[in-house]
């Protein structure tokens, strides 16, 4: 098939342009089609990257003839735990062999020392999240990075106690938020905001949260969002809280999850304001199960130094006499100032794998395909299956710089028993209590025709599932 000559963006935008008034009857046989699905994958700039990374087999007997068994899975579960890139196993097996070659010594080799080995996934991680090298640094998991940036940033006194949050945010950000509120000698009762959706509907509104900042301004000392709904799909607006936040309670601070923004939407937390932030690299960063956290402290604290309060480590320490073994702390400027402990070698090798492959492709170039990916997503949901059955609770695309990859589903019937009729033909995606299943087709990875696919599989599903 000859490439079309338009961009990789403006070519899904021209085939999908009209399709979303669903026209006639023409237009919505060519959606239909899983020969648009193929068009769209041809003329897709970023599409060779698919071939980088490994996917599961199918392991199930399909009944449906989409998928065979020992085919690749549609994998739509990038949201909850990224594909292994097929470079990983190599960068992993070259720090076991230093291991076994050099012992010890491996810290100070010439290529790859690992004394500093954390500091090779820093300039690319800053550009995925918009931020300043000194900015970012790689270290912990999510949840124990909260916790020191709140030991930081969240200081609260009898005036100026309070934490706004979104309502059903992620668990473990509400466990560390209450827990960080008891350790400082508040009740989670009085310190908490948790701010709800409006009856009848599913996201938060900006000017929700930016209402509740202005309503607890004189008692406020922290705003944590999520980036992205981890439920929902919602992305925050976050710049425009940055914003109102500054303007409207300028002595809190702001912090933001980016566990499922990160490698997902376009970020520029430099230049939005935020305080810190923090994310796991599992997800759509594709570091491997469990891998390594990364961490955000904007550069007006990059030279506080014994300024700031912080839960310190030894390698956090200034490098230059870091191996002095001083007990005086002097933190390194930035980022690298929170860190505690040497960096682990092996989720590091693992990142490493990941985050050149999204040097390759780009963060703007990945975000354009996504935002094609998944408005096709959701056209084929409204024109492939019956009404009333599945709704779509993500931003639609009308407000498309509120999601990201993901779209959250919920269903008239019984979801889990649907989830399984299409896990048995080779779909692979999440489902989240009390009633969502997640689809996040990631645009490093997925294709135009593994959408047409899964909601191919997902109608027959349902079928199937309304006889019963």
């Amino acid at each position: 098939m000859a490439k079309n000559t338009c961009s990789n963006l403006e070519l899904p935008n021209k085939l999908l342009e009209g399709i979303a008034t669903f026209g006639s009857d023409s237009v919505l046989d060519a959606v239909r089609s899983r020969g648009l699905a193929e068009i769209l994958d041809e003329n897709d700039e970023l599409s060779k990257f698919r071939q980088d990374f490994l996917f599961p087999k199918v392991n199930t007997a399909p009944k449906f003839a989409v998928k065979s068994h020992g085919e690749e899975t549609i994998y739509l579960c990038g949201n909850s735990l990224g594909l292994q890139p097929k470079r990983t196993r190599e960068y992993v097996q070259e720090e076991l062999d230093k291991w076994a070659e050099c012992g010890v010594e491996g810290h100070f080799t010439k290529i790859r020392p690992w004394v500093t080995i954390d500091e090779l996934c820093v300039n690319t991680m800053a550009k995925i999240v918009g931020a300043k090298p000194i900015e970012v640094a790689i270290m912990n998991s999510l949840t124990v990075n909260l916790h020191l940036m709140m030991t930081t940033f969240y200081r609260p006194n009898a005036q100026r106690f309070k934490i706004i949050i979104e309502g059903k945010a992620f668990p473990s950000d509400v466990i560390a938020v209450e827990s960080q509120i008891r350790e400082k000698g508040f009740n989670p009762d009085d310190a908490l905001v948790k701010i709800a959706t409006r009856e009848g509907e599913n996201n938060l509104r900006t000017e929700d949260i930016i209402e509740a900042i202005r309503e607890h301004r004189d008692n406020l000392a922290l705003v944590l969002l999520g980036g992205l709904q981890y439920y929902t799909g919602q992305a925050f607006q976050m710049e425009s809280v940055a914003k109102a936040i500054s303007e409207i309670a300028p002595e809190a601070k702001f912090g933001v999850d980016l566990a499922h923004a990160v490698g997902n939407m376009e970020l520029h937390l430099h230049d939005w304001g935020v305080d810190f932030a923090c994310w796991c690299t599992y997800k759509y960063l594709n570091s491997g199960p469990g891998s390594i956290g990364g961490c955000f402290v904007h550069e007006r604290y990059a030279h506080k130094g014994k300024e700031l309060q912080r839960h310190a480590g030894w390698w956090g320490h200034r490098k230059s006499d870091r191996f002095d073994m001083a007990e005086t702390f002097i933190p390194s400027a930035g980022a690298f100032g929170w860190q505690l402990s040497n960096p682990p070698v092996l989720p590091l090798a693992a990142l490493r794998a990941s985050l050149e492959i999204f040097d390759e492709a780009g963060m703007a170039n990945l975000r354009n395909k996504s935002i094609n990916l998944t408005r096709y997503l959701e056209v084929l949901l409204h024109v492939c299956l019956p009404q009333g059955i599945c709704k779509v609770i993500t931003p639609g695309f009308d407000r498309y710089q509120e999601r990201g990859c993901q779209l959250s589903l919920t269903f008239s019937i019984a979801m889990e028993k649907v989830h399984s009729i299409i896990e048995r033909e080779g779909v692979v995606c999440d489902l989240r209590k009390p009633n969502v299943m997640r689809i996040a087709p990631c645009p490093l990875y997925n294709s135009y025709v593994d959408v047409f696919d899964f909601v191919k599989i997902l109608a027959k599903g349902i079928e199937e599932c309304s006889k019963e």
